[in-house]
């Protein structure tokens, strides 16, 4: 029983996609048949099974198995084409040793073989799902599937999901090469200027509270906070983890001592301090700092994470 003939022209991705294939369905302990006949320049597949096995839900597994194959091939084509023809037009402004990171990001993506990490990685899986499902939507209305064809007259319908994907991978890229712009000059800054204090403990309690002090255990918050209010000019609300970065930037310490590292709610905060301070900062999780039973400060509303002043 013929459950789909594939017509192609050089493509020999199919052939061994096909052969997996094969494979994939005799785990399953189904068989089904592979034949291959060549006229000219074109290649002409049948994929067979026996009658007494052929039903909708194996013709619907083939059909989307090879919709996935079609869709390799699909974004081959889109890589080597016309991925950097859209860089070049739509994201002018970025310079020519960037492409090469910000194509191989775009390839990762459209091959969405990697973990799914964050809102892009979703974003982009969901979007190839959907150029999936309009390739699948094309194969079921036919028993026979022309390669060239389905490139030269359906692809553009591929296309805006295919640019969406480049879309989200370069605002990605340059968000995080704006924030890797601005570490790099809060790390200057630190590195710049002198210390005004040897050492700033940050503890977190297990409702992610902070408890800022100095060497000697002098609590040393207000002072951050004072600081930075006086910077704002006397607003009468500020956000905790800006306190701490504009104390810690202030400040400069020699030493950043982290207590409680697993506390953090906000693990940008802790990243921010990682990567400005590098080699300055201390991580204890076993010291009388830690294990205290109460760190809360009656100024910090754990509602709404503000300085109350």
């Amino acid at each position: 029983m013929l459950l789909l003939k594939i017509v192609y022209e050089g493509e020999a991705i199919v052939v061994d996609e096909l052969q997996d294939l094969k494979k994939y369905f005799k785990n399953k302990n189904i068989t089904i048949g592979i034949s291959e006949s060549i006229e000219g320049s074109s290649h002409f597949i049948k994929i067979l099974c026996e009658d007494e096995v052929y039903d909708e839900k194996l013709k619907n597994s083939v059909n989307l198995n090879v919709s996935n194959i079609l869709y390799k091939i699909v974004i081959d084509i889109f890589k080597k084409k016309e991925v950097y023809e859209f860089l070049t037009d739509t994201y002018f402004f970025l310079r020519n040793d960037e492409l090469p990171e910000v194509s191989s990001r775009i390839y990762e993506a459209l091959i969405g073989e990697s973990k799914i990490k964050d809102e892009t990685s979703i974003y982009c899986m969901n979007r190839k799902n959907n150029i999936i499902t309009k390739i699948k939507q094309c194969i079921d209305e036919s028993t026979e599937l022309n390669i060239k064809g389905f490139i030269t007259f359906r692809m553009k319908y591929l296309k805006d999901d295919l640019e969406a994907i480049v879309d989200k991978v370069v605002e990605k890229y340059l968000v995080e090469k704006e924030y890797n712009e601005f570490i790099k000059l809060l790390k200057y800054f630190v590195d710049v200027q002198d210390s005004k204090i040897e050492e700033v403990n940050i503890i977190v309690d297990e409702n992610g509270n902070y408890t800022l002090k100095d060497k000697e255990g002098k609590e040393i918050l207000s002072e951050f906070i004072s600081e930075f209010v006086d910077c704002k000019f006397g607003m009468v609300g500020v956000n905790m983890d800006d306190v701490i970065i504009s104390g810690l930037i202030t400040n400069s310490p020699k030493i950043v001592r982290i207590h409680g590292e697993g506390n953090f709610i906000n693990k940008e905060i802790l990243e921010t301090i990682k990567n400005v301070f590098t080699n300055r900062v201390v991580f204890c999780n076993n010291c009388y700092m830690c294990c205290q039973d109460k760190l809360y400060s009656p100024m910090i509303d754990k509602s709404r994470d503000t300085v109350k002043l």
